[in-house]
């Protein structure tokens, strides 16, 4: 699959799915504003294709404090740096509204618009934040290769209970086997995981 057609597929996708998912968005917006303000978007440094830095968006699920409760809680910032994810434990971090929306994946959705700009596409591996490059090891320069994806094999695999280094074997078999066929079939994949609402957190 050239480079052109995935974009030209990107495109029509994303348009697609803002349009389709417009009384979310402003579900979302409406019930993140009442349960506890602004801000609504939660933007984060990632890496693109060739190693580009650019700012993915998402719904914000957590309080607005998070990042002043991690730099003083040594504890918690040494368990988000083992897996890059918010741990478990420390649920009552996410709000009630941000617990829904990571379920049902509802806070990824503003990434449509990350695609539109060309930062992402519909299917690639997930976008990691820069640190997160060295759990790739050798493959990195291949990770970077590919733009990052709204949904990927290692989404529709298991999601967050998917750990490295087997997060890494599914991102370079994605790229590997990449074809509108395996995108096709991830698509697919990825409504029947968030429908089952598993590996989510």
């Amino acid at each position: 699959m050239s480079e052109l057609t995935k974009r030209i597929i990107d495109i029509i996708l994303a348009w697609t799915g803002i349009i389709l998912f417009s009384p979310i968005y402003s579900l979302c917006i409406i019930m993140i504003f009442i349960e506890s303000g602004r801000p609504i978007f939660f933007q984060q440094d990632r890496l693109g294709k060739d190693g580009r830095i650019f700012k993915a968006l998402k719904f914000r699920t957590m309080v607005n404090n998070v990042k002043g409760i991690m730099q003083n809680n040594t504890s918690l910032f040494n368990k988000y740096k083992e897996n890059y994810k918010i741990p478990p434990e420390y649920n009552s971090l996410i709000t009630r509204w941000g617990k829904i929306m990571r379920q049902t994946s509802m806070d990824e959705l503003p990434q449509f618009f990350n695609i539109l700009k060309g930062d992402m596409s519909v299917v690639g591996p997930r976008p990691i934040v820069p640190p997160e490059i060295v759990e790739y090891g050798p493959y990195g320069k291949k990770f970077l290769s590919v733009k990052p994806g709204l949904t990927g094999f290692w989404q529709v695999s298991g999601r967050n209970l998917v750990r490295y280094p087997e997060r890494v074997f599914l991102d370079i078999f994605y790229i590997d086997h990449q074809s509108l066929r395996f995108d096709a079939h991830i698509i697919l994949k990825t409504f029947l995981v968030v429908i089952k609402m598993k590996g989510a957190y």
